[in-house]
């Protein structure tokens, strides 16, 4: 989704990329391809239990059926992804990373395996659009692409920042934030999860989201986004976003 990371994170990021990553060939020889992700963002990945699943967990297993090997899933705190990718902790990351000129310089990304964007999600009465918006406290995760985008929007003081979702969500409906933006699908999961509490508002800006690999793996990112180009004509991907979404997610 919109999650980020902060320049420090991503410089830190780029400084690991000094080893050798795993290759295609690599990968395909040990017959499993380790991939990073933050299992807490339903309904990506998230536990149910002890059981992951979620709409890029499944994907991820698509595209590793497609190379030809078995998907090892590790779950880490985001803004520890991007530098687990580059200590070669992980071959791929599936996590909803928006694509953005920053996380360019620290990995490289397949092809957009959905597109979202940034939605109001607020308590009944609540702000829902741009202009109700200003003035206005927003709750949001740390280390996402969204909080940028809604400081350059509305300000540097109207963000306030939370380790995660939940802890947002749970901001909002105590009052103690008026509204948060969040990725459309995440606000899907919250609005059915309070029961009519919570409303959606406008969408604020759009995002294309993709796969990370460390910089310069060039014959893994070719086999990711040919399993990805396969799964997408072959209908697999359309009956997957469907499933979870009751609509197709992919960029048009």
């Amino acid at each position: 989704m919109k999650r980020t990371l902060s320049t420090l994170t991503l410089l830190a990021a780029a400084t690991f990329g000094t080893a050798q990553a795993r290759s295609l060939a690599d990968v395909k020889a040990s017959g499993v391809i380790r991939i990073g992700t933050n299992a807490e963002f339903k309904p990506f990945t998230y536990f149910e239990g002890t059981t992951m699943k979620g709409f890029e967990y499944d994907l991820g297993n698509l595209l590793a059926k497609q190379l030809g090997v078995k998907a090892q899933w590790i779950n880490q705190p985001f803004d520890s992804l991007l530098i687990g990718l580059n200590a070669d902790r992980f071959d791929l990351v599936i996590s909803s990373h928006g694509i953005t000129p920053e996380r360019q310089k620290a990995v490289d990304f397949s092809n957009p395996h959905y597109c979202s964007g940034g939605v109001i999600l607020t308590r009944t009465g609540g702000p829902t659009t741009a202009a109700a918006l200003k003035g206005k406290k927003v709750g949001m995760q740390i280390g996402t692409t969204y909080v940028g985008q809604v400081r350059k929007m509305f300000g540097e003081n109207a963000v306030r920042t939370y380790p995660s979702n939940a802890a947002a969500q749970q901001a909002l409906m105590a009052g103690r934030v008026d509204a948060m933006v969040n990725e459309k699908f995440y606000n899907v999961e919250a609005l059915k999860a309070t029961k009519g509490k919570l409303v959606e508002g406008d969408m604020l800006f759009q995002e294309k989201l993709a796969m990370p690999v460390k910089k310069g793996n060039k014959t893994l990112l070719t086999a990711v986004n040919g399993a990805l180009a396969t799964v997408l004509k072959n209908g697999e991907y359309q009956k997957l976003s469907k499933q979870w979404f009751g609509q197709d997610v992919r960029c048009k």
